[in-house]
């Protein structure tokens, strides 16, 4: 097995997960079978319990795992299907080298960060990147870890001693590491400024691993003095310094990494020279196609965490590889879902007239996931819209939820009709807590993952809608289901 490690440098947000994913775009199309592995050094066991506010969107995965946002972006660009061990956590280490302990397994040593912490890392990273994902037997070629955060914080660095032992464990030839820092331009100066590269760069090796590539995000192409100084302070060759800068969509990044020869140098270091030239042509041109779109599709997207986008990142995926499968330009609009309300157009006007603008001119509306009550009313305001002026409308978990009540209120006059996660004494719950879920605990306790849905009846719209097949496998995360009994024998009434 091959490792090429990424890890960032400078501030957070540089694109850590997009370069990963890039890496093993580039990789594979050398002919490599690639899986990927994503460390998140904070304490939670998982995302499950985060705020979208706080870590941006919880993504599940097929066995129900919660976890970062990043792996979805490598299901999306290696299309691969990952597991929950495929996400390591200093929750998960620490919860599995307390259970060793406490089942006696360390034989009464008193129990430390090294050896036992940095040894639980590497035998989880060994046993994660042997799990086939591509839906091949037998692991894949190369494994490419994430280590998220930024060199130098504190919670980072037992994962920075376990893999410096583990860069030695797996030998010459086996480990390849990419440093992902910024060279910012200031406008005073308008010159590229090296110095944020040079002592993250500085502070990394201080800890152990020094970095064979440097993958540089910055507006602009690097100037060659630029390269040539950063090669000299940062003892990385100058052809293995690239530039990640700004481009039109993230699908022009493992052609900009194929253009600068980033994988002659990844191979060079994992003794894989033999493989010939990546083969992205389908690649580059859905790249292209997406930038010569121009006939646009609006989409409105009713929410209540809309002042971070990163919180729907895989809705707004959907919508983008569906626009662009459709030939049309995707422009996304958001909805705070509380200034479609009444209340709001006395509190705010601008505000509230601003929102219904934006609804009335959307060729689509969404209602995305969430929790609590808030904002409700205005989800079920945009719902009625959509319904009552034939607009295409998509409703996802909580958005599924409130169309359903906009049903059961407009449509069969049941005007107290309510979902029991805002009104557990409503006399009409169309919408019920799932007798599985727990009430106690938050963490892991939804329906979560994939889930095969039989279509019984073939000539309905919700099996042509999926091409006339006999089922589906889909992910699910939520902890409420529409109360199918009491709702369609209202239906049928």
């Amino acid at each position: 097995m091959k490792y090429v490690l990424v890890t960032g440098g400078v501030v957070s947000g540089l694109g850590k997960g997009v370069t990963a994913s890039s890496i093993g775009v580039v990789l594979q199309a050398c002919g490599l079978r690639v899986t990927s592995i994503k460390i998140d050094p904070y304490l939670n066991t998982d995302a499950g319990t985060m705020s979208p506010f706080e870590h941006g969107e919880v993504f599940v995965l097929d066995d129900g795992g919660e976890v970062d946002l990043d792996l979805g972006n490598y299901e999306r660009f290696l299309d691969i299907k990952l597991t929950r061990d495929n996400n390591i956590t200093t929750g998960k280490i620490y919860q599995f080298v307390i259970n060793k302990e406490r089942k006696g397994d360390y034989l009464g040593k008193t129990v430390q960060v090294v050896p036992h912490v940095t040894d639980a890392i590497q035998e989880w990273i060994e046993r994660a990147a042997m799990i086939p994902v591509d839906g091949e037997e037998g692991p894949a070629d190369v494994c490419v870890i994430e280590l998220g955060g930024t060199i130098g914080d504190i919670e980072s660095m037992p994962f920075i001693e376990a893999l410096c032992q583990f860069s030695c464990h797996v030998g010459p030839g086996n480990f390849c590491l990419v440093h992902v820092s910024l060279v910012p331009v200031l406008n005073v100066v308008g010159e590229q400024k090296t110095k944020p590269t040079q002592h993250s760069v500085r502070g990394l090796r201080a800890l152990g691993l020094a970095p064979n590539v440097l993958a540089c995000r910055s507006e602009k192409p690097l100037d060659e003095n630029v390269k040539g100084k950063l090669s000299q302070f940062c003892h990385v060759p100058v052809e293995n310094i690239f530039t990640l800068y700004n481009v039109s969509n993230i699908w022009h990044v493992p052609l900009l990494l194929r253009d600068q020869k980033a994988h002659k140098a990844i191979l060079t270091k994992l003794d894989l020279l033999s493989l010939g030239e990546p083969n992205l042509r389908k690649w580059k041109d859905r790249a292209e196609l997406c930038d010569t779109l121009h006939d646009p599709v609006k989409i409105a997207i009713v929410g209540k965490y809309t002042g971070l986008s990163d919180s729907y990142l895989s809705v707004l995926k959907a919508l983008l590889h569906a626009s662009v499968a459709c030939q049309r330009k995707l422009v996304v609009e958001w909805v705070p879902a509380a200034d479609l309300e009444e209340l709001r157009a006395i509190e705010a006007p601008n505000l509230h007239e601003k929102a219904w603008n934006i609804l009335k001119g959307a060729d689509g509306i969404l209602v995305p996931g969430g929790f609590g009550d808030r904002g409700v009313q205005g989800k079920i305001i945009a719902a009625k819209y959509a319904r009552e002026n034939n607009v295409p409308f998509l409703g996802i978990c909580l958005g599924m939820q409130i169309a359903v009540i906009e049903y059961a209120r407009s449509i069969l006059k049941l005007q107290n009709a309510n979902s029991t996660e805002f009104d557990p004494d409503t006399k009409n719950p169309c919408v019920i807590f799932m007798p599985e879920g727990s009430k106690t605990h938050m963490g892991g306790t939804m329906r979560l993952g994939s889930r095969r849905t039989f279509f019984h009846v073939l000539d309905c719209k919700s099996a042509k809608l999926y091409g006339n097949v006999s089922y589906i496998d889909e992910r699910h995360r939520h902890r409420y289901e529409v109360g199918l009994l009491n709702f369609f024998m209202y239906t049928i009434w």
